[in-house]
């Protein structure tokens, strides 16, 4: 069968290649080559393997020798589990390696793998939930690593190369373009600010390198979207000035600091781009302040449009979130803001969250080791959420490894919205397992996944 078109669209392509490949390294042939950029970064992206305990063996029950004696179940070692994934060494002095919460979590052993093949036991420094990092300490010399790029830099149609170990085949490099910007929203992690690329990521490139045409880590790959569990063409990568934000604060604090500012923001609309007089339809609208927050204190008011953090522009509330959700607690950031059409410079600094611990709050057996209570009068989200709050966590129960946190409010589960302690208590009664937990940390939405 013939195409009319074919012939129209080769001599397209080459017309187009070469200018798209104009930046490339060109081969003895004359032929445009990744090869001696991927020659330098690909020795510093790493296999990473992981032993897990079966999550049965976490059940307190099951530890019990008494438990297993009356219901005849064997005295046997804990059987354990093994996964893989990927990492990029970002800082061969000191043996810091990157990669993602998701890969390590509940990990009793890390190894990594180098491209030379040297097996090395990795030490977890910390993790971050929140955006999927960890952050990994090796010990040995003669390490290659992977300068950052800026991620801000990057634009729509920038190509880019996905650097992993897809399905534990073994070390894989695949190629694409920046699809999109920004992306939020996804239910993914907590704080969404994904580089989207068509560069194929699959099963075991979690953690591994995404990296502009120069060899310089853009994201960390961490996510795909896609029906059969497998690249569609839809993958997401962790912005790099997010992950190293996130690294800086773990290497310095074991954690991520996050803070109270006490404001709800909401995206604008062309309908409150022309109500509140804004110039443009970027920016994040406050709707609520609560009354003696940081946001308070510095003079944030309902309607105004925080349109810069720190000299950066906003897009929008969820762009505003995570530039705020990675400044530590007690430093001062300067916000650019708009008020009816006038340009002001607030400066603000970040609270520490509320602590609960003074009340007792209602236990719940779904989640054992946690306790909840309203929100009452004299809180200082009172008014602002409505929900239920976390104001106790048993140290090392099954709680306690759920990710939650004392001060978090559960306002949803399984896609069903809550108000109360009693709406939180009979939803998960009604609820099957994995639940989907919905809440509010600080100032931060969060879905926490519960098998």
């Amino acid at each position: 069968m013939r195409y009319p078109g074919a012939a129209l669209l080769l001599s397209l392509l080459l017309i187009v290649a070469p200018a798209a490949s104009a930046s490339l390294p060109i081969d003895a042939k004359g032929l445009p080559t990744l090869a001696p950029m991927l020659a330098e970064v690909t020795p510093a992206v790493v296999n990473i393997s992981v032993r897990t305990r079966a999550p049965m063996e976490d059940n307190p029950l099951f530890q019990d020798p008494l438990f297993r004696r009356f219901f005849n179940i064997p005295d046997r070692p804990a059987r354990e589990e093994q996964s893989t994934g990927s990492g990029v060494i970002v800082d061969r002095a000191h043996g810091y390696v990157l990669t993602n919460n998701h890969v390590i979590n509940n990990a009793q052993e890390i190894v990594v793998t180098l491209k030379d093949r040297r097996t090395l036991k990795a030490r977890l420094v910390g993790t971050d939930p929140g955006t999927d990092v960890a952050v990994l300490k090796i010990d040995a010399s003669n390490l290659a690593e992977l300068k950052f790029g800026d991620s801000d830099a990057m634009n729509v149609g920038d190509f880019v190369v996905a650097i992993g170990n897809p399905f534990g085949i073994g070390q894989t490099v695949t190629s694409g373009i920046v699809s999109a910007l920004g992306r939020t929203g996804l239910g993914i992690e907590g704080y969404e600010d994904f580089i989207q690329t068509d560069a194929s990521i699959n099963p075991g490139n979690s953690g591994g390198a995404l990296v502009n045409l120069a060899g310089e880590l853009i994201g960390i790959n961490t996510a795909i979207l896609g029906p059969s569990g497998s690249s569609v063409g839809i993958g997401f990568a962790v912005p790099s000035n997010m992950v190293r934000s996130v690294m800086e604060q773990i290497i310095r604090f074991g954690e991520v600091r996050r803070g109270r500012v006490g404001v709800i923001t909401q995206d604008m609309t062309h309908e409150l781009a022309q109500s509140l007089a804004a110039g443009s339809a970027d920016g994040a609208v406050v709707v609520k302040v609560e009354p003696g927050s940081p946001a308070d204190n510095a003079g944030l008011k309902s309607r105004d449009i925080v349109t810069g953090v720190n000299g950066k522009p906003v897009r929008g509330s969820a762009d505003l979130r995570n530039r705020m959700g990675l400044i530590p607690v007690g430093e001062e950031v300067e916000l650019q803001v708009q008020r009816g059409g006038r340009p002001l410079e607030l400066r603000l600094r970040i609270g520490e969250l509320f602590t609960m611990t003074e009340i007792p709050g209602e236990a719940v057996p779904q989640l054992a080791g946690v306790r909840v209570s309203n929100i009452e009068q004299g809180m200082p989200l009172y008014g602002m959420v409505e929900g239920a709050i976390i104001t106790r966590i048993e140290p090392k129960s099954p709680g306690a490894k759920t990710g939650l946190r004392p001060g978090d409010v559960l306002y949803g589960v399984n896609r069903k919205r809550v108000h109360s302690v009693k709406e939180l208590l009979a939803a998960l009664h009604q609820a099957e397992r994995p639940l989907r937990i919905f809440l509010l940390r600080g100032d931060t939405r969060l879905t926490l996944t519960i098998r």
